[in-house]
């Protein structure tokens, strides 16, 4: 009897607690969207263009899977539990999540038109491939996960988003993303290479040859192919 009456003066007092001072408090808890469960230490949702490009240069020779996916999209949901066991049982691979529904103008500059939507990224590499699967067809996901993740060792610079597509996010006047083009050391190179009118030389005389010459080198040819 002790115990139930101290129960009770329990939950009359904690109803006495105005409800916000209960959220603040943490005794009432946020409830959880369906994307947010589930989630390992290996998951991430990009806030910005800027934190996916970030998040990608950032993570070297890595692995990283962009999971497109939004709130009201069935087969994303469905997937998601599933996503979130691979995670589980691949630490060394990065998954990054993308709000279709937050983040509708980036996704457009990226080009993704159809969810659930999957892009891996590594290294060097940059993109490695791209496609979309439901549970369905997971053996899709689960085969290229198997075939991007394998340990090696690369002293490359990370490459992340293709230059098109980081030159659509800087074009996009909704983001708040900017990116000026480097020239590569090849380019420079190749400019200085360049010669200018004042230095340039004439072509070197080419030895031409004769009618019958030419004639009998295209049998020569044509006979070898044969």
């Amino acid at each position: 009897m002790v115990f139930l009456e101290k129960k009770s003066m329990n939950r009359r007092r904690f109803c006495q607690v105005p409800i916000k001072a209960q959220m603040q408090s943490g005794l009432i808890g946020r409830v959880q969207k369906w994307w947010e469960k589930g989630l390992q230490p290996n998951m991430k949702e990009v806030a910005s263009a800027q934190d996916l490009v970030d998040s990608l240069l950032n993570a070297g020779d890595k692995l990283v899977v962009v999971d497109f996916f939004s709130p009201g999209c069935g087969g994303c949901k469905a997937l998601h539990p599933k996503i979130c066991q691979f995670a589980e049982m691949n630490p060394d691979v990065q998954f990054l999540q993308v709000n279709y529904e937050e983040h509708k103008s980036m996704c457009y500059s990226l080009n993704v038109h159809v969810l659930p939507f999957f892009r891996f990224y590594r290294g060097a590499q940059g993109r490695v491939c791209s496609f979309s699967c439901t549970n369905a067809t997971i053996k899709k996901f689960r085969d290229a996960l198997a075939k991007h993740t394998p340990d090696r060792c690369s002293l490359s610079t990370t490459k992340g988003l293709e230059e098109k597509e980081l030159l659509a996010l800087s074009a996009n006047k909704d983001l708040s993303f900017n990116y000026t083009p480097i020239p590569t050391h090849g380019e420079i190179l190749i400019w200085k290479q360049v010669p200018s009118d004042s230095t340039r030389k004439l072509p070197l005389s080419v030895p031409t040859t004769s009618a019958k010459q030419r004639d009998s080198e295209e049998k020569t040819l044509v006979g070898v192919g044969r």
